[in-house]
């Protein structure tokens, strides 16, 4: 097969541990564009905490794209067009703030630069913050000041209280959003029948590629539904075994060793 779409996610795929692109990973996926492949991001992040990845990754140069909230948008990166969105009803985060406050976990949205927090800010908002380079507020009226559309909302909490709340939260507001953990202590609300996966069938359609011609490469739970849609799906080395079960391909080497610049050698 020769493939000619490839989808990254970001956190522990294409940057390692320190959040950053090797150099390895980074020409690898210059040389692809430069041979006409396009390449896109598929990433939980919200679009400004993609920007920065993106222009290491020369997407303003070939015209690739973004697709940040876990898919809920699609970003041209080059013209900045911004050509799919779908948000959450109006009146779900605050909500979901009360489930939140209810349940002793955090809660966040996002607005233009901020990150909007509608509990008392806790350390797994400040890994988002780190992650996105975005600052965080708190609004302690989080339900009357979120008035306007929003992609998604983050849930934050212990890993164990998250996994007990996502089945809960998901029947719950089955009819009007997806409920998934992108990360352990992360539990995401994003709209209804929206994920990678969904997205993808969108970009495929405007640059006329077969889903059997793209390969996706992650290693978190929210990576799930596009690994498995892909023609090509691949785990990280170091992706949840969740992951690494659906995957057609689990790279030898994890994202601290250049995995991704493996997936381009291997199969482009």
């Amino acid at each position: 097969m020769k493939y000619r779409l490839l989808v990254l996610d970001i956190d522990g795929t294409v940057t390692n541990s320190q959040k950053q692109v090797t150099e390895k990973t980074r020409n690898a996926i210059l040389d692809l564009q430069k041979r006409g492949i396009p390449v896109a991001i598929a990433s939980g992040r919200p679009p400004q905490g993609v920007y920065a990845i993106a222009e290491t990754l020369g997407f303003d140069k070939f015209g690739s794209y973004i697709m940040p909230f876990n898919g809920a948008r699609i970003i041209n990166f080059k013209t900045m067009e911004c050509i799919y969105s779908k948000t959450l009803p109006l009146h779900l985060p605050g909500r979901l703030c009360q489930d939140a406050i209810d349940n002793g976990i955090g809660i966040i949205t996002y607005h233009e630069d901020e990150i909007i927090a509608g509990t008392q800010p806790d350390e797994y908002m400040d890994i988002e913050a780190k992650i996105t380079g975005l600052p965080i507020v708190y609004h302690k009226d989080f339900r009357n000041y979120v008035n306007f559309p929003v992609n998604k909302c983050l849930m934050t909490g212990a890993p164990q209280d998250l996994e007990a709340l996502e089945p809960v939260f998901a029947e719950k507001y089955f009819h009007e959003a997806q409920i998934f953990r992108s990360e352990p202590y992360f539990l995401e609300a994003t709209p209804k029948n929206v994920d990678k996966a969904y997205c993808l069938k969108h970009l495929l359609g405007i640059l006329g590629i077969e889903r059997e011609e793209m390969v996706c490469c992650g290693d978190g739970f929210n990576d799930i539904s596009m690994v498995q849609f892909a023609g090509l799906g691949v785990a990280m080395a170091n992706a949840q075994d969740k992951v690494k079960a659906v995957a057609d391909y689990v790279t030898i080497c994890d994202n601290d060793h250049d995995g991704i610049a493996e997936v381009i050698e291997k199969f482009f």
